[in-house]
């Protein structure tokens, strides 16, 4: 066989391995995506009915307190991991550039792609860290005697709280670049600024992508802005290190162009 010939063959059979590998990865990630939905949703109702049979009366105020706190630690959480995969690193990095990295780069170059992916696209990456979390939770409520779980009530419910709003960090901040078909309910929920309303995160798209990175609920967005509180993390990283916040960032979006 003439060696252009082998050659050839020799390219389509790599070719068509990487195919397969891709495939192979595409649907063992579809699949962890499923089993993380599944698992999570499954875990938080079970949590849920646990809660609900050890509230008393005596803990409202302490319940309100923990909700409020969890639902503000969510927020903060996700404008602290939205700043660092938005001002450091690059694409290029081993693992963490292609997984976590690159996706926010693209989504500054084409905002409403989130759009475009379905629930268990949307939320399972979410639904996979807080499987542990809730797992534990579960595991007290089968384990520990009512006394314990009545008195430690109000920790799990903030904890519930932060749980719950930490999966949904990625649904809410996908109807955050919706803007048809969406249901009554969460424009309700968007308009009166319990999740983050769509004009409100318009803020952060306008290039350079320095401010409001709290995309759960956005409460923190303009208090952290107030005290210049990403500004002062990012000059002492500068200082620390000498790399420049954003500058990957920048040099995508001219790649791009």
């Amino acid at each position: 066989m003439p060696e252009r010939v082998q050659r050839r063959n020799c390219s389509q059979l790599l070719l068509l391995v990487s195919r397969i590998g891709k495939n192979c990865i595409r649907m063992g990630k579809r699949l962890q995506e499923w089993i993380s939905v599944i698992l999570c949703f499954s875990l938080i109702c079970f949590n849920f009915y646990n809660l609900l049979f050890y509230l008393r009366l005596e803990h409202t105020p302490s319940i309100i307190v923990g909700i409020f706190a969890g639902v503000i630690t969510a927020d903060f959480l996700s404008g602290l991991f939205h700043w660092g995969a938005d001002t450091w690193g690059s694409v290029e990095l081993p693992i963490i550039g292609k997984a976590f990295i690159r996706p926010f780069r693209e989504h500054h170059i084409d905002p409403t792609a989130i759009t475009r992916h379905d629930f268990i696209e949307t939320n399972g990456d979410n639904c996979f860290m807080t499987l542990v979390p809730l797992a534990n939770m579960a595991y007290k409520f089968v384990s520990f005697s009512p006394e314990a779980l009545y008195e430690t009530c109000p920790w799990e419910c903030y904890v519930f709280a932060l749980i719950i709003f930490i999966t949904m960090t990625n649904q809410i901040h996908k109807w955050s670049h919706t803007y048809f078909g969406l249901p009554r309910w969460v424009i309700f929920l968007q308009d009166w600024h319990v999740i983050l309303p769509r004009k409100h995160h318009r803020i952060h798209h306008v290039s350079p992508h320095e401010t409001y990175f709290c995309i759960t609920t956005g409460w923190l967005n303009y208090p952290l802005e107030k005290i210049g509180f990403w500004r002062c993390l990012e000059n002492m990283i500068q200082g620390l290190t000498g790399e420049k916040p954003r500058a990957d960032d920048m040099k995508w979006a001219q790649k791009i162009k």
